[in-house]
C-alpha cells in the first residue's frame, strides 16, 4: 500500500491531486497529513518524508516520488486507469495537466486555494481573465472532443485531478466559465472524494 504525504487540505493544492486520484480510483494508500508551520518552500520538517521538504510525496516499498507530476507518472505503472486508455484521449490529458502544472501562474497566485473560505474579487486584471478564458477553452475542448462528462472522456483520469484545485478556486472565488465548463466544474465538486476533502 502507498502512503501519501500532505499537508492542509484547506491550502495545499498540490496534495490534492494524487489524494483525489487515488481515493476515486479506489487506490488504497494510508494518508500522512502534516500541517504547514511557516510560509510554504520552508517547511524543513517536511525533509523527513520528502526530498524537496515540499508536499506531495508517495512512499512506496522504499521508494520515494515527490511532486505531484511524478507520483501520478509512477502510479499508472500499475494502474493504467490514471490514464485514459485511447492514445489520442491520453496525449490531450497529459499535455493539459502538464500545463496546469506549470502554467496559469496568475489564477495561482491570486486566486490560492482556501477552500472554506468565499472571496469577492473587485477586479479581475487582463492577465488573470487570460488564464479564465484559457481554462474554458481547455474544458471546452476536451469536453466536445472527447464526449464528457470528464476532460478526456467518460472517466475520471489524472487530468482531472489536476484540475481539482482549480474547481475549488472556482467555488471560492466565484470565476464565471461558459455553462459547459462550470458545468464540469461542478460535476468535480461533487465528487465523494472532493466531498470528503472539503469536508475534512
Amino acid at each position: 500500500m502507498y502512503d501519501l504525504y500532505i499537508a492542509n487540505k484547506n491550502y495545499s493544492s498540490w496534495s490534492l491531486r494524487p489524494w483525489v486520484l487515488l481515493k476515486t480510483l479506489g487506490i488504497p494508500f494510508t494518508e500522512h497529513l502534516h500541517y504547514f508551520s511557516t510560509p510554504i518552500g520552508e517547511n524543513v520538517q517536511f525533509k523527513a518524508f520528502s526530498p524537496s521538504s515540499l508536499v506531495p510525496a508517495l512512499h512506496d516499498q522504499g521508494l520515494t516520488i515527490w511532486d505531484s507530476l511524478a507520483i501520478v507518472e509512477y502510479v499508472y505503472e500499475a494502474h493504467p486507469a490514471v490514464w485514459p486508455a485511447d492514445r489520442e484521449a491520453r496525449a490531450f490529458a497529459r499535455s493539459a495537466a502538464a500545463e496546469m502544472h506549470s502554467g496559469f501562474s496568475v489564477l495561482r497566485t491570486i486566486c490560492t486555494m482556501t477552500c472554506g473560505l468565499r472571496v469577492k474579487l473587485h477586479t479581475i486584471s487582463p492577465a488573470l481573465q487570460r488564464n479564465i478564458d484559457r481554462l474554458d477553452a481547455l474544458f471546452s475542448e476536451g469536453l466536445s472532443r472527447f464526449g464528457g462528462p470528464f476532460l478526456a472522456g467518460d472517466t475520471f483520469t489524472a487530468v482531472d485531478a489536476f484540475y481539482c484545485p482549480v474547481a475549488f478556486r472556482v467555488q471560492t472565488y466565484g470565476l464565471t466559465l461558459s455553462p459547459p465548463a462550470q458545468a464540469y466544474i461542478e460535476r468535480l465538486l461533487a465528487l465523494p472524494a472532493m466531498q470528503d476533502w472539503y469536508a475534512a
